[in-house]
């Protein structure tokens, strides 16, 4: 795979810890190559990688579908996965700490994978997701259960103009007695975004109040896209 911890080692994490804070998402642009890219979207036709299939429009969710992976995962997820998450842990930490949440989170994935099974939360959770022509992803929170890890990640596998247009990435952000505010990113393939899943805490004259994120993609006029998607806590 085309990503490795040393790429992860070169980034300015101090910068994006500042954007996640101020933003709620910060984007890494090109954290996959286009060859790792068309592999990971190669696999969706596939039985073999995934425990289940979810039709979007059987559950209101939008029009698309996508796959969640079985254990053991794709060694380029797993790696990701875990390269990710120590690197997110402390920013996670700081944004319970200053909404007054009792949750800490260990140094490493396999330690908070301990905590999810513990709590019966056994099922994967990353993710493909597969978009045609006029199918869209309602706005959502990706919770699972009781142990949520409070930052995802997900990776666009398709070229924005070339394989599909429209599909932009949206997110929301609810904030307290206020209108909800949108974000839409400008994504290319190979780009990653780092969002909150659900709460996230913003300074105000008073100290630290909360927003809650949620995201989803707007309607795709042509093409396919595909995307993965990173969450570090299993499912119940």
């Amino acid at each position: 795979m085309s990503m490795s911890p040393a790429r992860l080692e070169t980034l300015d994490w101090a910068n994006l810890e500042q954007q996640l804070d101020e933003h709620g998402c910060v984007i890494i642009r090109s954290l996959l190559l286009g060859e790792s890219c068309d592999r990971l979207s190669a696999l969706y036709p596939q039985t073999e990688p995934f425990r289940s299939q979810v039709i979007m429009s059987r559950h209101g969710f939008g029009r698309g579908e996508y796959k969640y992976f079985r254990y053991p995962l794709p060694a380029a997820v797993e790696r990701l996965r875990t390269a990710l998450y120590p690197r997110l842990v402390p920013l996670a930490n700081r944004w319970y700490e200053r909404m007054s949440l009792p949750t800490r989170f260990p140094a490493t994935h396999a330690e908070f994978m301990q905590r999810c099974h513990a709590a019966g939360q056994l099922r994967p959770t990353p993710l493909l997701l597969q978009y045609g022509p006029q199918d869209y992803n309602c706005l959502h929170q990706d919770l699972y259960g009781e142990s949520v890890f409070p930052l995802q990640v997900a990776i666009l596998l398709s070229e924005p103009g070339q394989d599909f247009t429209g599909g932009e990435l949206v997110l929301t952000e609810q904030r307290p007695r206020m209108q909800s505010r949108p974000h839409v990113l400008d994504l290319k393939k190979g780009d990653a975004v780092i969002f909150a899943v659900n709460q996230r805490p913003v300074k105000g004259t008073r100290g630290d109040y909360r927003v809650t994120m949620r995201h989803g993609v707007s309607r795709l006029h042509s093409g396919n896209r595909h995307t993965l998607g990173i969450i570090f806590h299993d499912a119940s």
